[in-house]
């Protein structure tokens, strides 16, 4: 992985072009290159593949961050948080005043009129804030559950008044979870590893049979939040925060190997892009450790750095196109 290249100032040609005849210079003790990948999903960074190991344990250089591919993949993450939701219980301006001191490796958009406000920061960064808010919003029910439960004592005619005001209170930051269940844990991780986790590794369902836990899961965007409850008759309190752990741990493995590579397909015309879902389609049973999510305007292809590699390589050329 290369990154600090400069963005804007030249063609992704002939960027790439440097690139490889940078690191395939003697001087540089640079080595035969496979292929150089450039532009890839982050601003400023390729892929460059030796066709040797040794070329790669020589390559140090002052000018570019250079480290080996599963460091940093998903470095970044951007979100839009609607902090409307608080509103009533706390001064929003406050609330976003005590969160840039909690997580200070976050940059923080202007809070918008309607409480919105745009969030970007490492994932680890954007996963303790998600966690923060899950946490001031839990307070905040409990603190209005107590109010309503004093009002019950004193009129128990009409319990569903005082319910519905609090239900709204963390309906848009997690999945409501069912009577049925007692315990409940919320954990937090990037949508393309969840994604993998939940499609292509058995041991997410696996767990959650075993320790009989239910789960419920809000994609927002990069972030993908999970509700895990233990089921009523489960004999194990502390189940949804086991299963929880043993997902966070299984998840942060994935984190530094997986690999995404997108095909745009908005803006090709209609032939090019069904060539395109034709040959992912045509590798899809070849490549069973691939995710292939098919949107409307990409496809995103995610695994491990070979296999997406191979992958996009077999797909550019049935579809008669040189990887760049």
């Amino acid at each position: 992985v290369v990154a600090g290249l400069p963005v804007g100032l030249l063609s992704n040609q002939l960027l790439t072009t440097l690139v490889e005849t940078y690191f395939r210079d003697i001087k540089n003790e640079g080595g035969d290159i496979e292929d150089v990948i450039y532009p890839t999903r982050t601003k400023g960074v390729a892929y460059v593949i030796f066709k040797e190991k040794k070329a790669i344990q020589k390559t140090v250089h002052a000018e570019l961050t250079v480290s080996h591919f599963s460091e940093k993949v998903f470095s970044s993450v951007k979100a839009t948080l609607d902090l409307s939701v608080f509103r009533g219980q706390i001064i929003l301006e406050s609330l976003v005043i005590d969160l840039k001191k909690k997580i200070p490796t976050l940059n923080f958009s202007p809070l918008g009129p309607g409480g919105t406000i745009s969030v970007e920061g490492p994932f680890l960064a954007i996963k303790k804030l998600k966690e923060s808010l899950l946490s001031k919003a839990s307070s905040l029910l409990e603190k209005n559950r107590n109010v309503m439960t004093e009002g019950r004592k004193q009129n128990r005619q009409s319990p569903q008044k005082s319910l519905q005001s609090s239900d709204n209170l963390v309906e848009t930051l997690r999945p409501l979870v069912p009577e049925t269940v007692r315990s409940s844990e919320m954990l937090v991780m990037d949508t393309d590893v969840f994604l993998y986790l939940k499609w292509k590794c058995g041991f997410y369902e696996i767990t959650l049979n075993k320790f009989n836990i239910l789960s419920q899961e809000r994609v927002d965007g990069d972030v993908t939040t999970i509700c895990l409850a233990s089921a009523q008759g489960d004999s194990g309190p502390n189940s949804a925060q086991h299963v929880k752990e043993l997902i966070e741990e299984w998840a942060q493995g994935l984190h530094s190997e997986l690999r995404k590579e997108t095909f745009i397909l908005e803006g090709k015309g209609n032939r090019e892009k069904r060539n395109i879902e034709r040959a992912c389609e045509q590798l899809q049973s070849r490549y069973l450790r691939v995710l292939i999510n098919f949107h409307k305007t990409h496809i995103d292809i995610i695994g491990s750095s070979p296999d997406t590699y191979l992958f996009k390589k077999e797909v550019m050329k049935l579809i008669g196109q040189k990887v760049s």
